[in-house]
C-alpha cells in the first residue's frame, strides 16, 4: 500500500489559507448569509474534503478561492498572496463535464491553452493530458459519443493541462453511475499521488471523502461555517470495511445529523 505522505514526489500543490470569510447572496431587497466566518488551512500537496448540507455554502467558498467572486468579509491567500482574481494554477472542475459539442476532445482540453495563446508551442501537453486521463482513441472524438465517464476524464484533462497548483472538485462525480464512480475515485488519487498539486474536494458522498482526503471538514448549514475535522491516518489504496473508515463514517454521519440513518 502506498501512503501520500511517503511518496517519493515532491509537493507541487501551493498552501491556502482563509481567514474568517463569510459571505452572502445579493437578492435585490435582502441578502442570503451563505458563509460564516469560515477559518481554513490547506497544505501544499494536501487533500481535504469538504461535507456538508445541501446548498450550505460549500460551492460557493470554492468559488472564492478560484477567484470568481469577492467575498464580502475575510482573506483568503494562496501561498501568501491574496486572491483576487481567476488564475489557471487554481483549477475549478465543476460536476458536469461542460464540454463545448462542436469540439473534438482534444480541442476541448486544448481550451484553456488557447485562450491563454499558449497553444501553439504547448500541443504536447494536450496530448499528455489526454492520455493521462486514458482518452487517446478518443481525441477526435466529439461529446456526443462519450459516455459520462469519458466525459468527466474530457474535463479532467482540461483542468489538468493547465498543470494547476491547486484543483477545485465541485461533485465532479456526483452524476455518475456508480461503477464509474468507483473507477474514478481511484483515478483522482493515482492522479493526486503523482502531480502532488493540492486538492480541495466538495461532496456529498462520506464515503468518498473518507476515500479521497487527508482530511474531512464539516460544514454546518447555510451559513456554513466549519463545526468538526476529521483526520484520516489510513495509507493508500484504502478500503470501504476499513474499522477506521466505518468509524469516521458513522461519526461523520452522526455531526451530519444522519446518524439514525446509518
Amino acid at each position: 500500500m502506498v501512503s501520500p505522505h511517503a511518496t517519493p514526489v515532491a509537493a507541487h500543490g501551493l498552501s491556502l489559507d482563509i481567514r474568517g470569510v463569510s459571505h452572502a447572496f445579493d437578492l435585490g431587497k435582502t441578502s442570503l448569509p451563505v458563509l460564516n466566518k469560515v477559518d481554513l488551512q490547506l497544505k501544499a500537496g494536501e487533500s481535504v474534503a469538504l461535507l456538508g448540507p445541501s446548498g450550505c455554502g460549500k460551492s460557493t467558498l470554492l468559488r472564492l478561492i478560484a477567484g470568481l467572486e469577492t467575498p464580502l468579509q475575510g482573506q483568503l491567500l494562496a501561498d501568501g498572496q491574496a486572491i483576487v482574481a481567476p488564475n489557471p494554477e487554481r483549477v475549478l472542475m465543476f460536476q458536469d463535464p461542460t464540454l463545448y459539442p462542436w469540439r473534438t476532445v482534444w480541442d476541448n482540453v486544448a481550451l484553456g491553452l488557447q485562450a491563454r495563446r499558449l497553444l501553439s508551442q504547448e500541443h504536447a501537453r494536450v496530448d499528455a493530458a489526454i492520455a493521462t486521463v486514458g482518452l487517446q482513441e478518443f481525441r477526435n472524438a466529439y461529446p456526443h459519443q462519450l459516455s459520462g465517464g469519458m466525459a468527466q476524464r474530457a474535463a479532467l484533462a482540461r483542468a489538468l493541462v493547465n498543470e494547476p497548483r491547486l484543483l477545485l472538485l465541485d461533485e465532479p462525480l456526483g452524476k455518475l453511475d456508480s461503477l464509474t464512480r468507483i473507477t474514478m475515485q481511484s483515478e483522482l488519487i493515482r492522479l493526486w499521488q503523482a502531480r502532488r498539486y493540492s486538492s480541495l474536494l466538495v461532496t456529498h458522498d462520506v464515503e468518498e471523502a473518507l476515500l479521497l482526503c487527508d482530511r474531512v471538514l464539516v460544514f454546518s448549514p447555510r451559513p456554513a461555517r466549519i463545526i468538526a475535522e476529521l483526520k484520516l491516518d489510513l495509507n493508500y489504496p484504502r478500503h470501504r470495511d476499513e474499522p477506521e473508515l466505518v468509524r469516521l463514517r458513522q461519526e461523520a454521519m452522526q455531526l451530519l445529523g444522519l446518524g439514525k440513518n446509518w
